[in-house]
């Protein structure tokens, strides 16, 4: 393991930080329909990373740190968007973001009702305004 691999994790996965059990991966197009109705429900959390990125590395790992959202409360997906960019593409038409990465989308009622990115992440601005 080199010496920023140690600092930052291993770039090609996401499981290297301790929350990576909470994720569910999003890996299909299709699934963003499934995001909309699930979104009528419960507010769904996209969190955009790419995997060569420190930076992106960095605002995984803090967000991951910081996350207290309860499972009935939120539903969080994981984007490898250099594995996927089409979705990424998808997403940002879809949902009317431009496309950032690292970035945080919230979807609630089939729409974003916000989106940051980079050092601007935080996961208690994300859970103020999933617990509002």
């Amino acid at each position: 393991m080199s010496f920023f691999d140690k600092i930052f994790g291993d770039s090609n996965s996401k499981d290297s930080g301790s929350g990576a059990e909470m994720w569910n991966d999003l890996t299909e197009i299709k699934q963003l329909d499934e995001i909309v109705e699930e979104s009528q429900q419960i507010p769904v959390i996209i969190f955009k990373h790419s995997t060569r990125c420190a930076v992106s590395r960095m605002a995984l790992k803090q967000f991951e740190q910081e996350y207290a959202i309860d499972a009935d409360k939120a539903k969080p997906y994981f984007l490898d968007l250099l594995a996927h960019r089409d979705i990424s593409n998808e997403i940002a038409d879809r949902f009317d973001v431009m496309h950032q990465s690292p970035q945080i989308i919230l979807i609630k009622e089939g729409k974003a009702i916000y989106d940051t990115s980079h050092s601007a992440i935080d996961a208690g601005v994300v859970q103020r305004i999933v617990y509002s």
